[in-house]
């Protein structure tokens, strides 16, 4: 089980919201036994905590300090065909897809 994470800075907001889209994009991909998702803040988020995270724009540096090569940076966390698009391509490196 591959377990994925978004992340933001207090872990209930946009977070939230990019989670309950990536959900809805594992479901419609009928991968719900093969890819968990969840939400966190950044103070939560450790290289361990998940496969991969998913951060906006505004986390990127942060981000990408704390958590290396295992962050994909969205432009727009409400711009859900993007990350659909950055899902799938994770999806397909990891073999899933």
């Amino acid at each position: 089980m591959i377990k994925i994470a978004a992340v933001c800075s207090t872990g209930v907001g946009s977070s939230m919201m990019v989670d309950m889209n990536m959900q809805s994009i594992i479901g419609k991909w009928e991968l719900d036994d093969q890819v968990e998702s969840t939400h966190m803040d950044m103070g939560s988020a450790n290289y361990d905590a998940a496969d991969h995270f998913f951060v906006g724009r505004d986390l990127k540096d942060a981000a990408e300090d704390r958590l290396g090569d295992k962050v994909t940076v969205l432009e727009s966390i409400i711009d859900q065909d993007e990350l659909a698009e950055k899902l799938k391509n994770f999806l397909k490196d990891q073999g899933i897809m």
